[in-house]
């Protein structure tokens, strides 16, 4: 870490020297020494981030989240405050899993205030998962997943905008993007 090239509050608590080029730590975050933060992410204030944790680049992480050991979080990724992660499946009060669940929240995701993100997961590339919603299951690229318990009510662009699936299971995005559902999975063509 090189103090000239990041920001950290003086009222943050950060033990790991694995932290990118300019980056922000805001006011009563909380970072243990294991943890691994990429080059010019957002991290705002009252976030606590594990040691198994490893976040990457371009990532904005918005006020009161944990961020607790076995979460990945790729390039690009917005997580809206108070977004809650699961690492243990079945929780008891000292009593501790010889492994925690490892997610994976890939590029370009976007999480939701207030939403739940169970252990275990993959949440793909640009997929959308919307304020307040309960994911248990994995999520597909692209997908817009809403509601408890989750479900897909459609899929988004890289640019972020609805896609409208056409005929023979194509879409063309505004920004000039093209799509083919395939087997329930949208690809980019």
């Amino acid at each position: 870490m090189d103090a000239n090239k990041c920001f950290i509050d003086e009222k943050a608590i950060v033990d790991t020297k694995k932290i990118g080029c300019n980056t922000r730590i805001w006011p009563f975050t909380h970072i243990l020494e294991g943890a691994s933060i990429g080059q010019n992410c957002n991290i705002c204030e009252h976030v606590f981030i594990e040691n198994d944790v490893k976040i990457g680049n371009n990532v904005t992480i918005k006020c009161g989240v944990y961020i607790w050991d076995g979460i990945f979080i790729e390039d690009t990724v917005f997580v809206g405050p108070c977004v809650t992660f699961i690492n243990d499946i079945h929780p008891r009060s000292k009593v501790y899993p010889n492994k925690f669940e490892k997610t994976t929240i890939c590029k370009g995701a976007t999480l939701g205030a207030n939403c739940t993100i169970m252990g275990g997961l993959t949440i793909g590339e640009y997929a959308t998962i919307g304020a307040g919603s309960v994911i248990l299951n994995n999520v597909n690229s692209y997908e817009i997943i809403v509601g408890n318990p989750g479900r897909l009510i459609g899929y988004n662009c890289i640019c972020s905008k609805k896609l409208e699936i056409g005929k023979e299971n194509y879409a063309k995005c505004k920004c000039g993007l093209e799509y083919k559902l395939e087997n329930n999975k949208l690809m980019l063509k």
